[in-house]
């Protein structure tokens, strides 16, 4: 008889589902998408979810600061801050602050010292680490975005941690900035949206989790203040949906191609 493998609630209870019960424990995923399409709302309700099983929870943001994540997570109903007065999770602000918690510099090394220093501070136990977003660490040398991904998921696995890491997505090409951490990472939930009717539509699909027999099927997204994120589905939807122009396509290729080849040995 194999052993049941531990999976830990994402907070979003249709993706759950989705998911065969969540994710993998100790598993790094991506969670991928343009702008505006609820990556960090997934994140704050992964991070929550945390709060409520009893799991160390540390979040790093690099896009917004510490006090905008925890306005946010409190207009979707969870109550982020009073665990961290609480001293059950910890907030990392590589953006804004200059105390205890915040990262002088956007290096791979400096991010997992400071998450490593977090968990040693929360104490033993199942962990749950953020980070929003990883694109930070490498948008002036994208090439690196493979190397980096690997390291950060080699180190932290050892710390008992279970890993939501975004990567932002271009609006004007679908395409991340920097090729590699859906490479590394095992799973991709992946988001997307699309105008119709005048009005913008986000959906979401897992496109990759393993020891995961998981649901390939879109689902809309929908975020409701006092609720936080729900998904209506499935959806039927066309690739013609999401179609770039040809030109961007051939560009796209080229430039993954080009990053690839330039990736030093891991």
């Amino acid at each position: 008889m194999g052993s049941v493998m531990e999976r830990l609630s994402t907070g979003v209870k249709k993706l759950d589902e989705i998911l065969g019960g969540g994710i993998p424990r100790g598993f790094l995923v991506a969670v991928a998408g343009e702008p505006g399409t609820g990556k960090t709302v997934l994140c704050i309700h992964f991070a929550w979810q945390g709060i409520l099983e009893g799991d160390k929870v540390v979040y790093v943001t690099t896009e917004e600061s510490r006090e905008s994540v925890l306005r946010q997570a409190e207009v979707l109903g969870m109550e982020l801050a009073d665990a961290v007065e609480r001293g059950n999770a910890i907030v990392i602000d590589a953006l804004l602050s200059t105390d205890q918690w915040s990262l002088r510099t956007l290096n791979p090394e400096d991010l997992v010292e400071k998450v490593v220093e977090a968990k040693k501070k929360l104490g033993y136990g199942r962990a749950r680490l953020v980070v929003d977003s990883m694109s930070a660490f490498w948008l002036d040398k994208p090439a690196m975005a493979r190397k980096y991904s690997y390291y950060l998921k080699k180190v932290l696995y050892k710390w008992d941690f279970t890993v939501l890491a975004t990567t932002q997505y271009a609006i004007t090409t679908s395409e991340a900035f920097g090729f590699g951490l859906e490479h590394i990472a095992d799973g991709i939930i992946r988001f997307r949206r699309v105008v119709r009717g005048g009005r913008l539509r986000r959906y979401l699909i897992v496109e990759k989790m393993r020891q995961t027999p998981h649901d390939l099927r879109m689902y809309e997204v929908v975020i409701e203040d006092g609720r936080g994120m729900r998904l209506v589905g499935p959806i039927d939807l066309r690739a013609e949906d999401f179609a770039l122009p040809s030109i961007v396509s051939k560009k796209i290729v080229e430039s993954r191609k080009r990053s690839e080849e330039a990736v030093p040995g891991e």
